[in-house]
């Protein structure tokens, strides 16, 4: 990790010697402000509108139905797929990208409950994104089984012969807190049980090895640090040594062994091919095919440095300058994503005057100002600009304005 930033200075000096300084020019970027909500809604890669102005007009308007085989639709969920696999450690032909990450975590706590189908106890994490929660729950219900909730650093408490698997996200998404992955799938498998990771806030933004740490599923979404646009195809990671037995709950027909022979009754495709569901949305596989070119020839233990430093500047910044402000992101960088979590009153309202001031971050209830670090186009000068800013309006307490006070329907 770079020398601790302690002046501006410092962070131009950090931006003349940052590695990744380049990549910034493979993004569309306001030239006001600072957007520190890339671990919500990433930038727009360059790459995209070209891709889907070919897409719509070359592909869609001339070729039509054909493009499914002259243009490679037909493989684009499992390119895709493998592309995201180069960047969280899974060996080609174990995930498959398409459908919201909500299907997919339905697919993923469903199938890995079969595969343990003595044991009848579903575990997550209770302070999990909800959708996380709610899927858990549904599926146990469906299942007829029970779901525990427990905190990742309690798990011992709760692990014994009857959990069949244990579902929690890498990352927390409210105080950027990173579990050690490889100890918790060790303990999980330990007590005979599975584990499904979400990464949604890791995918993207840090190292991360499904294959060596012997994870056996993973689900996570592409418009995060994969920059893959609004409402983008999630995806699913299957570990291969589970391909053969593995029965996902949602048959649609293009996971059949042989789709266009439209048979009555469904037969699994080989290997993650059965994790295909109906048609997949082209126009956003395409974007998100596109996105994810902004990571050619970058290695992620430059992007998981830089990202330690954003945040190490950020929390060193609020330690000295913002004594009002809680830090709930955790100091130790082996235990933190790529964010910074600020806890104080009127969170919502100093957002809103943040915001208006060209610094973009968002709101997590009840208190907490979110701060998410993109490192391939933030530079370290924007960020500390972006915490003098706060500095600012905390000092003049321009929050207080009435207007910020408004609620939004997304916050």
């Amino acid at each position: 990790m770079p020398e601790p930033i302690r002046t501006r200075d410092d962070a131009v000096a950090a931006d003349a010697a940052d590695p990744l300084g380049y990549v910034r020019a493979r993004f569309h970027l306001p030239e006001h402000g600072v957007y520190l909500d890339g671990n919500s809604l990433g930038a727009l890669p360059v790459a995209v509108s070209a891709a889907l102005e070919d897409t719509v007009d070359r592909q869609w308007g001339r070729d039509l139905i054909t493009s499914w085989n002259a243009n490679g639709w037909w493989t684009l969920p499992a390119r895709v797929g493998d592309r995201i696999g180069a960047l969280v450690g899974a060996a080609a032909g174990q995930i498959m990208c398409g459908d919201s990450t909500t299907i997919q975590l339905f697919q993923a706590v469903v199938a890995l409950a079969r595969l343990n189908p003595q044991r009848r106890v579903i575990v997550t994490d209770g302070d999990n994104f909800p959708t996380d929660q709610y899927i858990a729950g549904s599926a146990a219900r469906l299942l007829g089984m029970q779901l525990v909730r427990v905190h990742p650093a309690e798990l011992a408490q709760v692990l014994d012969a009857n959990v069949a698997l244990v579902s929690f996200s890498a990352v927390d998404y409210r105080t950027g807190t990173l579990w050690d992955a490889a100890a918790v799938t060790a303990q999980v498998h330990a007590a005979g049980a599975l584990m499904l990771w979400d990464l949604a806030h890791a995918a993207g933004a840090l190292p991360f090895e499904l294959d060596s740490i012997g994870a056996d599923a993973a689900v996570g979404c592409s418009y995060k640090y994969l920059n893959g646009g609004p409402g983008a195809p999630a995806w699913i990671y299957l570990a291969g040594r589970h391909h053969p037995l593995i029965d996902l709950p949602l048959t649609g027909w293009q996971g059949h062994v042989a789709p266009f022979d439209l048979a009555p009754g469904y037969a699994p495709a080989p290997g993650i091919e059965r994790a295909r569901i109906g048609t997949p949305p082209v126009l956003s596989m395409r974007a998100l095919d596109a996105a994810l070119d902004v990571f050619d020839g970058v290695a992620m233990s430059d992007v998981r440095a830089k990202s330690l430093a954003l945040t190490e500047l950020v929390i060193r910044y609020a330690d000295a300058a913002l004594p009002a402000v809680e830090v709930v992101t955790p100091r130790e960088p082996h235990r933190r994503g790529s964010q910074v979590a600020l806890r104080m009153p009127f969170a919502y309202e100093v957002t809103q005057a943040l915001i208006a001031r060209g610094v973009i971050g968002d709101f997590r209830a009840p208190d907490l100002l979110r701060l998410g670090f993109a490192p391939l186009y933030l530079t370290y000068q924007q960020v500390w600009d972006a915490m003098d800013t706060l500095h600012d309006v905390l000092a003049k307490e321009e929050w207080r304005n009435p207007a910020y006070a408004q609620r939004a329907a997304v916050t």
